[in-house]
């Protein structure tokens, strides 16, 4: 009877399966030939993430007419916050929900500008806070 196995929590036969699966890992080098999640990640260059990505001609991104960059980032960030808020709700709601959830200052400040009255949706909240709606032609 073998009485270290390494484990008490399964046998044998599940310790050297993760045996084998950490094998690449622990010799260094090559991946594991294991389950994807298992391989390590890529480092990343700092210098290449913070360069400014390219774009082929005609494929370079935008905003739909009628909206402008910033109001596209203030709609994101609303719709960041209050994606789970509990439809349909006042200002006071949506400010405590904000705050709960720990918005950032803008978000919440952009908040405490809408009109008191009830809300359905992320887009009556931007709409409300004059951001801008997309035109589809």
């Amino acid at each position: 009877m073998d009485a270290e196995r390494g484990s008490a929590k399964h046998g044998p036969r599940v310790d050297e399966e993760q045996k084998h699966e950490t094998e690449g890992v622990v010799r260094g080098g090559g991946p594991t030939h294991a389950e994807e999640w298992a391989d390590p990640e890529a480092v990343v260059d700092p210098e290449k993430e913070a360069a400014p990505r390219r774009y082929p001609p005609g494929h370079e991104p935008g905003t739909p007419r009628g909206i402008t960059p910033a109001d596209v980032a203030r709609r994101s960030a609303l719709a960041k916050w209050l994606s789970d808020a509990h439809w349909p709700s006042d200002r006071d709601g949506l400010i405590a929900h904000a705050e709960a959830a720990v918005a950032p200052d803008s978000v919440v400040a952009l908040l405490r500008d809408l009109p008191d009255t009830e809300f359905h949706t992320v887009g009556e909240v931007a709409r409300a806070l004059g951001l801008g709606a997309e035109r589809r032609w």
